[in-house]
């Protein structure tokens, strides 16, 4: 789905956050934000650092996921410290506490005051009873375990056995999350390497569009001061066509997608009035924006019609009723939209 010409780029793999939000989150957390993890497998425990910041930004357990779906994703979120196999692991955690060689191993790399995360619940009553160590259970948590057990031949090598293929590839919550927002129904059972991959292509370009979010509201905005256009209910499409115009108004429009094609009275009155941005609009950067944004929807098309065949071919590509069909929708995202969180995050930044 790679375009011809454009050279593989790093990712963010999460929304935007203000500085001071996260600032805020590490100075809370302690340690520099690191929190310990205690991670189950076959044969034994590991243990590893992680970005605990992660684990609280807004919607954490839509986002985690993302990071963990390659190996090369992971290196700015998790470290292994150690990993130690047990020969007889269901003794590890019991009716009267935790392994003495457990225990050793959890607080030769714990620091004061910082928190635990762990899988399950039972785990989290004991340490914290035993050990007297905060611990931290719960969705996005939960997250950073599945992504763990995605890629732990990558993350954990030492470990040489393998996890049933059912557990390795079940079903995360942002996983699901993503599918479901572009009318895919997967059942756990069907989920893949390529469904995973390709879902993450979704993500990605969601992403992009999210990031671009603020611009496109200005810019409509905008549009409806200067040439009286009410944009409300425009998708990032349509709006970024707009913009096109507005910038080069003898361009053809490259992108054939109803959903982002203006009415004649719409393109007459935009091109009539391109001289008028001048100064309010700034042109480079807003080709620049219209460039991705058009790539970003061809790749997501790529990724949605790849969906539909490796559904289809798992057997069972399910469309919820009253969903938006895949790959329309621009994601929720249209002005009206924007405009409401954009007055609720101002209005939560006063609170």
């Amino acid at each position: 789905m790679a375009r011809k010409g454009r050279k593989r780029r790093g990712r963010s793999s999460t929304p935007a956050v203000p500085k001071t939000q996260i600032c805020t989150i590490v100075d809370e957390l302690g340690n520099m934000g690191l929190v310990l993890l205690l991670f189950e497998t076959p044969s034994g425990f590991a243990i590893f650092n992680i970005d605990g910041v992660q684990l609280f930004l807004p919607k954490a357990e839509e986002n985690i996921w993302a990071n963990y779906v390659k190996d090369y994703m992971t290196y700015r979120v998790i470290w292994l410290k150690e990993f130690k196999t047990f020969k007889d692991k269901s003794n590890a955690f019991n009716h009267t506490g935790i392994n003495s060689e457990l225990a050793q191993m959890i607080k030769k790399w714990h620091l004061p005051g910082q928190k635990l995360a762990v899988g399950k619940q039972e785990h989290k009553s004991v340490i914290e009873q035993k050990l007297k160590i905060s611990c931290l259970f719960n969705d996005a948590v939960m997250e950073v375990m599945w992504g763990i057990k995605h890629l732990m031949k990558s993350l954990v090598p030492q470990e040489e056995s393998e996890l049933p293929m059912e557990e390795r590839l079940q079903m995360s919550y942002g996983l699901k999350t993503v599918l479901n927002r572009h009318g895919f129904n997967v059942k756990p059972e069907m989920v893949n390497e390529r469904i995973i991959d390709t879902a993450c292509v979704l993500y990605d370009c969601d992403l992009c569009e999210t990031k671009h979010s603020e611009f496109f509201l200005s810019a409509g905005e905008c549009i409806m001061e200067v040439s009286g256009i009410a944009c409300q209910g425009w998708s990032l499409m349509k709006i970024a066509t707009a913009l096109k115009v507005l910038y080069d108004p003898e361009t053809d429009i490259v992108y054939d997608d109803p959903e982002s094609m203006l009415s004649k009275d719409e393109l007459l009155r935009l091109k009539a009035d391109a001289r008028l941005y001048d100064g309010k609009l700034l042109k480079r950067t807003g080709a620049a924006v219209y460039n991705e944004i058009v790539w970003a929807r061809e790749v997501k098309d790529d990724a949605i019609r790849l969906l539909n065949i490796l559904v289809h071919e798992d057997g069972d590509a399910a469309t919820p009723e009253n969903s938006v069909p895949p790959g329309r929708g621009d994601h929720a995202l249209t002005l009206p939209s924007l405009k409401v969180e954009k007055t609720r995050r101002s209005t939560c930044g006063n609170a």
